[in-house]
């Protein structure tokens, strides 16, 4: 037991200050978007433009095209949120029905298996299916948060666990960490973006009733 401490120890002090940036806005990302501020698409811009550059050195190539794409959804989720707010209102939250999950889910890893397999005869590494996996699950949880699909977060849960594994295979120690913390974030998140989508029914459901009544 005193080894494993007396190792991760080390492999915490010699994480990188540009690591240390990265998940800091990592963690103000997730915050900023369980409360649904719009300032945690700037965090999260700028922490996955880190990883990006991160990734590649470790030769995750899935997971540094991952957070290219992040850096792209930010600007888009940041506008997707602020265009609700400035028209007066908040962007609800929606539910997308099982069959959509079913559907997904299966494509996404048939997807993420050839994608490994094409990238063996280019990438030497022996994380790629896990890699992509988490790469294809990732844009769609992605699409999930900026319009604001409250399922996203159990997409979170276990994409994020997931993560702490691969960022722990290959070095990347405090990240790993930052992932396990993010299942914690991911139920705290649902639990406040669930509380919105049962006001808005009962506000709907309150509507209606007065509409009939009228």
């Amino acid at each position: 037991m005193s080894d494993f401490i007396t190792g991760f120890s080390t492999q915490i002090a010699a994480t990188s200050i540009v690591e240390w940036v990265a998940v800091v806005l990592a963690i103000g990302y997730v915050l900023l978007a369980a409360i649904q501020n719009s300032w945690c698409w700037l965090c999260a811009f700028v922490s996955t433009a880190i990883y990006t550059w991160l990734f590649w050195q470790v030769t995750l190539p899935f997971q540094s095209a991952l957070n290219f794409f992040y850096m792209v959804m930010a600007i888009y989720g940041y506008f997707q949120w602020t265009k609700s707010s400035t028209e007066g209102d908040s962007k609800p939250v929606w539910y997308w029905p099982m069959r959509y999950h079913v559907l997904i889910v299966p494509l996404m890893l048939i997807a993420a298996w050839s994608l490994a397999h094409i990238a063996q005869s280019q990438f030497n590494s022996e994380f790629l299916l896990l890699d992509a996996s988490i790469n294809l699950l990732s844009v769609v949880t992605t699409f999930m948060v900026a319009h604001k699909v409250l399922q996203n977060w159990v997409y979170w849960f276990f994409i994020n666990l997931a993560s702490a594994y691969l960022y722990l295979q290959v070095g990347y120690v405090l990240s790993a960490c930052l992932f396990l913390g993010y299942v914690g974030f991911s139920v705290f998140g649902y639990y406040q973006w669930h509380k919105q989508y049962r006001e808005q029914r009962e506000h709907n459901g309150y509507l209606r009733a007065n509409q009939t009544s009228a």
